[in-house]
């Protein structure tokens, strides 16, 4: 796929904080680490990794806004347009050797997600989406959801809550309606991934609450391009303002978006 220049500067960022992460990763046993919070790690090659990005992506578009999981917010000059960067979305996987974490990108304008990056260095695949043009992999490969009918044929994928977030009564409530009715549920540790593996139909669906946007902002454009149904958990909210999202293929949506929503 011809993309445009916004997503070749996305791609050439996410290779170049990529690069740096693998070799960090290498030597993850002497990875300088500092609690962030319960559960909840940054490490030096997270902060290099996003520094990287920041200088990419502002070096390139000065104009737009950015805000990442590191290092916050900046406002642009061009109120419309921000990237939305995770630079290490499964960094407890990264710092216990688990080769299982990506670089995630998005680039939004006025409010809607455009293009999209998710980068897992450790297997070399590159999964990139822009609106009405398709997902990808690694440039030649064009992905669709899968397209398995039944709940009980299909795998599904979800974050379960850690430390102290207050969602894990509702998801271990999740996890006791739909296990019983699919073929199994995954618990990776790291939602952007989630989100391209359902886009490439290795998972029917994904669903995840208490989330930031650059958790999910790339991945969610990789599904819907894919052909994927993108919604909230709770009807008539915003994923991006309330960080929570449901997405499946056509075929399994309804039935899976019922049993999750069940009060």
């Amino acid at each position: 796929m011809q993309g445009s220049a916004n997503l070749n500067i996305m791609i050439k960022a996410a290779r170049k904080a990529g690069r740096s992460l693998v070799k960090d990763f290498r030597e993850v046993e002497n990875l300088q680490v500092s609690r962030k919070g319960a559960g909840d790690f940054v490490s030096r090659a997270d902060l290099a990794a996003e520094h990287t990005l920041r200088e990419e992506l502002l070096g390139a578009r000065p104009t737009y806004g950015y805000l990442g999981e590191e290092t916050g917010e900046v406002k642009g000059e061009d109120p419309t347009r921000r990237w939305i960067v995770d630079p290490l979305d499964g960094t407890t996987n990264y710092l216990h050797g688990m080769p299982h974490w990506a670089v995630s990108i998005a680039l939004e304008h006025k409010g809607q997600i455009v293009s999209a990056v998710v980068f897992d260095p450790a297997k070399d695949e590159m999964f990139f989406a822009e609106k009405g043009a398709g997902c990808w992999l690694n440039d030649q490969k064009r992905l669709r959801v899968s397209g398995r009918h039944q709940i009980v044929d299909s795998v599904f994928a979800t974050g379960v809550p850690w430390g102290t977030k207050r969602t894990l009564p509702a998801t271990i409530r999740d996890l006791s309606r739909l296990m019983p009715e699919c073929a199994g549920v995954r618990r990776w540790g790291a939602a952007s991934l989630d989100l391209a593996y359902v886009a490439a139909g290795r998972y029917e669906g994904y669903w995840e609450r208490e989330m930031h946007s650059w958790d999910f902002a790339a991945g969610m454009l990789l599904v819907s391009e894919a052909g994927g149904m993108v919604g909230p958990i709770r009807e008539g909210r915003d994923p991006l303002e309330d960080g929570e999202i449901l997405v499946a293929n056509p075929d399994v949506y309804d039935r899976f978006a019922k049993i999750i929503r069940e009060v």
